[in-house]
């Protein structure tokens, strides 16, 4: 199975160097700066579960794509998927499946119009992990597992081939047969967990010790509503995982898009919390989750502003 991995940052380095480290077929598509990094320095991980060092990994800039692959694994930001879908274009044929693990799920709709729907997968990842400075794939925790799997339910010919070439590297790899579910439920805890961090400006911890778990947990209230409009009803379990961190009074987690904050960055507003607010029941509107938009928004405004009045 000959794969291509869209870039080559913490989740696409990691996930397709460990492939990569298996034996697997495996091309990363990368900017022109990237790609001159990775065959001066290699492909370097470091985990705690296995340091993996990958000399002169194939890369293909978007111009140099030839034929199709089998499948693509695209996990960009949100923010950047209209560049990267133009990039790998090419790299789509009749066969090819394309694996998306970017959060929520307005991509799919853009997908779907590019390339067909019966071309694209449902899947997420949970994995936390950056490139350092000098551009090494740094695996913050212990978690690294990728789940796949029909959006219309069921295990496909296609799912199990796709599971065989992912066996034996040394990640969690996850056919599933309730893809669609898994994203919802992945979904309503990462939006709860970015709105309640990103709305106090604090790990969940400090919310707790400051009297806010009930606030987190209407929260997540309301995160749930939207996805069991749409019949996707979050499981027990899935709501009592995530209920059991909200009320952590030593929790030190914060959300991926607070540290994006932080260092003044871009986020993934309208993808996390907007599109989920835009699902909403006309009957159920929420109430805290709109609050949570107006203040990533006005984020966004004032980082526009001062980018576009910085000195050049």
């Amino acid at each position: 199975m000959r794969i291509l991995v869209v870039g080559a940052g913490g989740t696409g380095g990691y996930f397709g160097g460990r492939l990569l480290a298996a034996g697997r077929d495996v091309t990363f598509l990368v900017r022109p700066r990237r790609a001159a990094q990775l065959a001066a320095d290699g492909l370097v991980i470091r985990s705690r579960l296995g340091d993996a060092v990958l000399v002169s990994p194939p890369t293909v800039l978007a111009d140099g794509i030839e034929a199709p692959f089998d499948l693509v694994l695209l996990s960009c930001k949100a923010y950047d998927l209209a560049a990267a879908i133009d990039a790998f274009a090419a790299a789509v044929g009749a066969q090819t499946a394309i694996l998306p693990v970017l959060n929520g799920m307005r991509h799919l709709d853009a997908l779907d119009a590019r390339f067909g729907r019966e071309r694209v997968l449902g899947g997420q990842c949970v994995i936390a992990a950056t490139l350092d400075e000098a551009g090494r794939v740094v695996h913050l925790n212990e978690a690294h597992s990728l789940t796949f799997g029909e959006r219309d339910g069921g295990m496909s010919e296609r799912i199990r081939r796709i599971a065989d070439a992912f066996a034996g590297a040394n990640f969690d790899s996850r056919p599933s047969a309730t893809a669609a579910q898994d994203m919802w439920e992945k979904w309503v805890a990462l939006a709860t967990l970015a709105a309640g961090t990103c709305l106090m400006r604090a790990a969940i911890g400090d919310i707790v010790q400051a009297g806010g778990a009930d606030l987190a947990l209407t929260l997540l209230h309301e995160c749930s509503a939207i996805a069991s409009a749409h019949g996707f009803e979050p499981s027990v379990a899935a709501n009592e995982r995530v209920r059991t961190f909200l009320t952590d009074g030593a929790s030190k987690i914060t959300a991926s898009m607070l540290k994006d904050i932080e260092r003044g960055g871009p986020i993934e507003a309208d993808h996390i919390i907007g599109d989920l607010i835009a699902r909403a029941p006309t009957d159920a509107l929420p109430t805290l989750l709109p609050i949570v938009l107006v203040h990533l928004k006005a984020y966004e405004a004032r980082r526009a502003r001062e980018l576009a009045t910085a000195p050049r």
